[in-house]
């Protein structure tokens, strides 16, 4: 479920994950960070771009998850127990700690899937493959760091600031590299949704989403940042700038 090989999205980053999920892979002076953590079969594919950077697990300092839905933490296990910090907003912690099946109890989508799969039966593919590659079977973990509004990481490889933006999950969150004009916008703000067959900015269908009006709000803070690059969580790179994304995420609306 790889993609041929991970992709260089910008000097000292590396995209990896699939044709349905973005991680990303940022190097820094002081050490090597993750932004989410895909899935369990995607283990391989970041052995071998540390392997080919000079690098093993055990130099990644930190991984900053966006929020707690198990294609987004699917390494979280073994990168903790290589020695990674974990960071997640508090209010997904649990999700964390209680396994990626407890997504559909912390926080809830607002709609079935099924209307959705009605309409487009192929949606169904994306599920079905996040399964095969063992992101319901992850293990849960316990003892990762919490933030519980915006706050910057000061010990964290380039000093990243969180921002929270509610919504997708009650804790969704951002990831802004000021010095770097780097944005990672996991779920909070994607460039391809499967389940609307939508390309471009927009926030994700309700079928995966918990408060799509929170979800709408959260692009208000979204304005408030400036950034070179946007990187999410499906889809692919944006570069025209934020206020950009987020107009065209309001245009397409709430699906």
């Amino acid at each position: 479920m790889s993609r041929p090989a991970p992709t260089q999205v910008a000097p000292g980053v590396h995209r990896l994950g699939d044709h349905g999920v973005n991680f990303y892979l940022i190097e820094d002076p002081d050490g090597l960070v993750l932004v989410d953590a895909g899935v369990p079969a995607h283990l391989q594919q970041l052995h071998t771009l540390l392997a080919d950077l000079g690098h093993s697990m055990a130099d990644v300092r930190a991984v900053l998850l966006t929020h707690g839905h198990a294609d987004h933490t699917g390494l979280a296990h073994p990168l903790q127990e290589a020695g990674a910090d974990l960071w997640i907003h508090e209010r997904d912690a649990v999700i964390l700690r209680d396994g990626p099946r407890s997504a559909m109890r912390h926080a809830r989508p607002e709609r079935s899937m099924l209307p959705y799969l009605l309409r487009r039966p192929s949606a169904l593919a994306l599920p079905l493959q996040l399964a095969r590659a063992g992101a319901f079977t992850a293990p849960a973990v316990r003892g990762a760091l919490v933030f519980y509004a915006d706050q910057v990481l000061k010990d964290v490889p380039g000093a990243p600031q969180a921002v929270a933006l509610p919504g997708h999950t009650p804790g969704s969150a951002a990831y802004l590299f000021t010095d770097r004009g780097l944005l990672f916008t996991g779920d909070a703000l994607v460039t391809a949704d499967g389940f609307s067959d939508h390309i471009g900015p927009t926030i994700v269908s309700r079928c995966f989403t918990h408060d799509s009006r929170a979800a709408l709000t959260a692009l208000d803070r979204l304005d408030e940042l400036t950034a070179d690059l946007l990187l999410p969580g499906h889809g692919e790179p944006f570069t025209e700038g934020v206020r950009t994304a987020t107009r065209q995420a309001r245009q397409f609306g709430v699906h």
